[in-house]
């Protein structure tokens, strides 16, 4: 198939046979990484920015360690180091980086709807690396296919996504791909960390933790959003560990073969224990290596790489 997307702005726009595609592709993508010598002449000569108004570790650096390893020329900005501090919008931000011809701008921002009107604006490909509550397309592609390569197919999976469902937008785009590719997801949070509407998600949601566990073939576990929070959700952080933390008891009532996942950072000791977090089950650290071969595949695709890889 021809790649029909200038852009990568969120997985609802992505159908189900797009999300195989990304996904089946990773794995060529992911053995370069692999290798001795972690590079390959595909993208010589082009160039990405990196636009990051959010503080980020791993989206960041795995953007651009995918970028180098197909060998394009990177440039990363952040909001500290930028005009943005000046008074500066992102649009115009955005024309001047386009104004110096780059093939692709990355960019994460605390406002949703950003990317999408940067992709509509600008001749470049952009790639959406979260913006506010609304989505974070590349991690949800990762975690999907951490789960594939861990059970060989996403259909009839059954995924527990578990915290702080409300200002999540790795929530969002887990759940939007896992149910075109044919897996069940179940919501589970306090009440008052679900979001209005949640139930148009097409998730089964629970606000109790314990009754799900044996049920699910992987546990998300979600952070506290404590930068996003203007106002208590829960009582203190140890409650919140009572009633929603993955825990070595948790952990002892997954059935057989099942995994943990967390798309990071880690709040260690409040939403997931260190034993928990380390344990044989979790694919925590797979789900960072993944990322770098999942965002090599949508940097070569977007960029007008062929859809057919041998």
């Amino acid at each position: 198939m021809n790649w029909p997307h200038k852009d990568i702005i969120a997985v609802q726009d992505l159908t189900s046979a797009e999300i195989g595609l990304i996904l089946d592709m990773a794995s060529s993508f992911k053995e370069i990484s692999r290798r001795d010598i972690k590079k390959v002449p595909t993208l010589r000569g082009k160039t990405v920015v990196l636009l990051f108004y959010e503080a980020s570790t791993r989206t960041r650096l795995s953007f651009e360690i995918a970028a180098k390893r197909l060998s394009a020329d990177t440039t990363a900005l952040s909001a500290s180091g930028s005009s943005f501090s000046k008074g500066e919008t992102i649009m115009d931000a955005a024309y001047n980086v386009m104004a110096m011809s780059p093939d692709c701008i990355i960019i994460r921002y605390p406002y949703a709807g950003v990317p999408k009107k940067m992709a509509e604006l600008l001749p470049c490909s952009v790639i959406n690396a979260g913006d506010g509550y609304h989505e974070h397309p590349t991690q949800a592609l990762l975690d999907m296919y951490s789960m594939k390569e861990r059970f060989g197919r996403l259909e009839g999976l059954k995924v527990a996504i578990v915290g702080d469902i409300m200002h999540s937008r790795v929530a969002r785009s887990n759940v939007y791909g896992l149910i075109k590719m044919g897996a069940q997801v179940v919501l589970v949070a306090p009440k008052t960390l679900l979001p209005p509407g949640v139930e148009t998600w097409g998730a089964d949601v629970m606000t109790e933790f314990d009754p799900v566990i044996p049920e699910v073939d992987a546990i998300m576990m979600l952070r506290v959003q404590k930068e996003r929070l203007h106002e208590r959700f829960y009582p203190d952080s140890r409650e919140y560990s009572i009633f929603y933390g993955l825990n070595k008891r948790r952990v002892d009532m997954m059935k057989e073969g099942a995994v943990i996942m967390h798309p990071g950072p880690m709040n260690r000791g409040v939403e997931i224990t260190y034993d928990a977090a380390d344990s044989a089950r979790s694919i925590i650290l797979d789900q960072v290596e993944n990322g770098v071969a999942i965002r090599m595949t949508l940097l070569y695709l977007s960029m007008g790489g062929s859809a057919n890889v041998d």
